[in-house]
């Protein structure tokens, strides 16, 4: 049997272990409280352990199972208030962090992506990472020019290794969701495979970054650094030098950061597509970093990690989306119904009460209906229950609706968004955002349109 055949077997076997631990927890809980063990206090142990054992495994794997993490730790806000407390400090650990490779594993990939002279353009490397993630981890480098530099590569594998451990998690998606009420894991692990490709390879990201850096070069609030080199499974960009990411601020921020930088944030996912024709998919905290501020104010956002992005054939967000949204905070619902059956939202021959439509898309609407609106967890969890909850009436619409193949990673991109805004419990003009860049959301000039 090879290497690899191994790995990928003791991989399995963690990932398999996941559901039968909780099982055994489980177990040992009834126990306690047939003992005499309060209730809310075993179920509090059995959550903390679960939730120790699922993100470290997740962590330590990398690869598919760590970026499943990580899409988990954007929903975390909209996790059961019971369960929240264990669960959190595990979920978002994974926005920042991962066990590094060797630092000889690291030269040998620089060598096979860019060439056996490497060391010359890249004249200093430091020897150990400054960050790691799903697919790869970043050191700290110096280029030939003068200018720092983050080289980024690929782990050895790290392709084989995701889409197992994809398949791995869509077989267990049945047992592994017990293990976290409130989220429907196989169409979040779907989603994360749909892109994984994608974000394997770095010659695409590349790209998409150059892309975005020339259109944000100008910016005063939005930072993202130049592409330098790149190589198959290797990405030297410029080094933005930030001591916290966006995780930071949900931890520890004043409320004045929270609202300053979940502005910046808003103002990022959609001002992109309106310049690049692109749309930054990967919206967990810790892609975006602290940077200083000018003259002393509130800092500006660096924003990284440019391999999950919706290419939207150039055109930006499709301007139905704006105007449905506006239909919708119009309460408009002959024109929502249309504009949804017109787009695929709603196949021929399905019938849908349209009352409980306008409350099924409260979460996307209500924001955009006042002139400044304030996430919150409460608010967040209240949607998510809401509309994920087999008792509520609305949970029947989720049913009817279809998912347009166009629209999927726009609407994954904006519920992980309204996630993290919640998780900052951010103020945001969230209208005013969506007017400036949004196709369609303006209402249309009756002036105009009678001219």
């Amino acid at each position: 049997m090879t290497e690899l055949p191994r790995k990928a077997a003791a991989r399995t076997a963690r990932l398999a272990a996941l559901p039968l631990g909780y099982a055994g927890r489980s177990a040992l809980g009834l126990g306690k409280r047939m003992g005499g063990a309060p209730a809310d206090a075993v179920m509090s142990e059995i959550q903390q352990r679960t939730a120790e054992q699922v993100f470290r495994t997740l962590g330590e794997l990398k690869g598919g199972a760590m970026k499943f993490g990580q899409a988990l730790s954007v929903l975390e806000a909209a996790f059961p208030d019971e369960m929240v407390a264990p669960y959190r400090e595990n979920l978002t650990r994974l926005q920042d962090s991962a066990p590094p490779m060797p630092t000889q594993t690291v030269r040998d990939q620089l060598t096979k992506d860019l060439g056996p002279d490497w060391a010359e353009d890249l004249v200093w490397l430091d020897g150990g990472p400054a960050a790691a993630a799903s697919i790869g981890q970043v050191h700290r480098g110096r280029w030939a020019d003068g200018r720092d530099v983050a080289v980024k590569v690929q782990y050895p594998g790290a392709g084989e290794a995701m889409m197992s451990d994809l398949k791995q998690l869509t077989r267990l998606a049945k047992s592994v969701g017990p293990l976290i009420p409130g989220v429907d894991i196989k169409p979040l692990i779907a989603e994360v495979q749909d892109r994984a490709r994608d974000e394997l390879d770095y010659t695409l990201e590349a790209e998409a970054q150059r892309a975005f850096a020339e259109a944000f070069r100008d910016d005063p609030d939005i930072v993202i650094p130049d592409v330098v080199a790149v190589g198959e499974t290797t990405l030297v960009t410029e080094w933005l030098e930030s001591p916290h990411s966006l995780a930071h601020i949900i931890r520890e921020g004043t409320q004045e950061e929270r609202d300053h930088y979940g502005n910046l944030f808003v103002r990022f996912l959609f001002a992109g597509p309106a310049r690049t024709g692109m749309l930054h998919a990967d919206p967990h905290p810790g892609n975006f970093r602290i940077l200083p501020g000018r003259n002393g104010g509130l800092g500006r956002l660096g924003v990284l990690d440019f391999g999950a992005v919706a290419r939207l054939d150039g055109q930006g967000l499709p301007e139905a989306m704006g105007t449905l949204l506006r239909i919708a905070a119009n309460a408009d619902r002959d024109a929502l119904e249309e504009g949804l059956r017109a787009e695929g939202f709603i196949k021929d021959r399905i019938r849908i009460d349209p009352d409980l439509l306008l409350d099924y898309l409260a979460p996307f609407v209500e924001p955009t209906k006042v002139e400044s609106f304030r996430f919150t967890r409460e608010w967040m969890r209240e949607q998510f229950q809401r509309i994920n909850n087999p008792k509520e009436p609305t949970y029947t619409i989720a049913l009817k609706l279809n998912m347009p193949p166009n629209y999927m990673l726009i609407h994954r991109t904006w519920l992980g968004g309204i996630g993290v805004l919640s998780q900052l419990e951010a103020e945001a003009p969230f209208n005013a955002i969506l007017t400036e860049f949004l196709p369609g959301f303006a209402d249309p000039d009756p002036e105009a349109a009678g001219a």
